[in-house]
């Protein structure tokens, strides 16, 4: 049978067709793939932001990053872990409860552990009491209990120096500390890659891990009578519990910090870790930590 010439040419004309639109097709598919390989880089509220990989220390997103900025109670990990780098360190020793700690909190309207005087609590319920609501209390009595001298005044300068010390081992060049819990007098401030290693660094701990993903303890402590009562002490992080993953780290707040917020989460073995530093409200901080989160498990 005789295929005319014509007929042959449109034969040839359709396959090349049909071939030139699965071409396309095909590269529609990998377009599509390599868009959905990179997801977009989030808009945040926050004025500055940081979020690395904690396994790799592989930066995954930067806003501001290296801008020096108030910090509020966030100041509070770095207490922390100058607690818990101590020598010898007995978490289970006691603190007797002084009336400086309470007056300290009246005069500076402070966040507050809520911590009674003559009360004797353990260096670990006073990290509890740290890190869950915030208590600047808890923080003066830390620091009055590890710094060295002779007076109350000297002791809380000496921890603030080891504050400052531990920043400048790790080799933070924008990072200083005036202050044991983030109300400083100007001259407490780090930035968002900063926090985020210092969080970093800090989750190292086991005891450090351990407190900040807790939403809620309840403390049995020794009264000044010799008795005991109980503190009960929530975590101001919103994100526990309502974050997959979440297990950390620290809010803050305060007149020029506005609303900042160290985060971690895990999941399927990853690590995220970050900072958000400036933002608006309490609502938008979570806001931002939970798109940076989601950007750098994507990433």
């Amino acid at each position: 049978m005789k295929i005319g010439l014509k007929a042959l040419n449109r034969t040839t004309v359709a396959a090349t067709v049909s071939l030139t639109a699965g071409a396309v097709l095909a590269g529609s598919a990998f377009a599509s793939t390599a868009q959905a390989a990179t997801p977009p880089t989030p808009s945040i509220t926050a004025k500055g932001g940081f979020v690395m990989n904690n396994g790799t220390a592989k930066t995954l997103y930067g806003k501001a990053a290296d801008t020096r900025r108030s910090t509020g109670s966030t100041t509070k990990i770095m207490t922390a872990k100058v607690v818990l780098a101590q020598k010898n360190l007995n978490l289970d020793a006691k603190v007797t409860v002084q009336k400086a700690y309470s007056d300290y909190i009246v005069s500076k309207t402070a966040s507050s552990a809520r911590l009674i005087v003559g009360d004797k609590v353990t260096v670990r319920q006073l990290l509890y009491g740290l890190m869950l609501p915030s208590g600047c209390d808890a923080a003066y009595a830390l620091a009055d209990k590890f710094g060295s001298g002779s007076t109350r005044a000297a002791r809380v300068k000496s921890f603030i120096g080891k504050m400052n010390a531990s920043a400048k081992d790790m080799g933070l060049k924008n990072t200083h500390f005036d202050s044991f819990d983030g109300i400083g007098s100007g001259s407490n401030y780090s930035t968002p890659r900063d926090l985020t290693k210092i969080a970093s660094s800090a989750m190292k701990s086991s005891t450090f891990r351990t407190i900040v993903k807790t939403k809620s303890t309840k403390q049995k402590v020794t009264t000044k009578s010799g008795g005991y009562r109980y503190m009960s002490w929530s975590n101001t992080n919103a994100m526990l519990g309502s974050y997959t993953g979440m297990i950390g780290v620290k809010t803050g707040s305060g007149p020029s910090a506005k609303y900042c917020l160290v985060f971690a989460a895990t999941r399927s073995g990853k690590t995220v870790i970050g900072t958000v530093l400036t933002s608006t409200s309490a609502t938008t901080r979570t806001a931002d930590a939970k798109k940076l989160l989601d950007y750098g498990f994507k990433k």
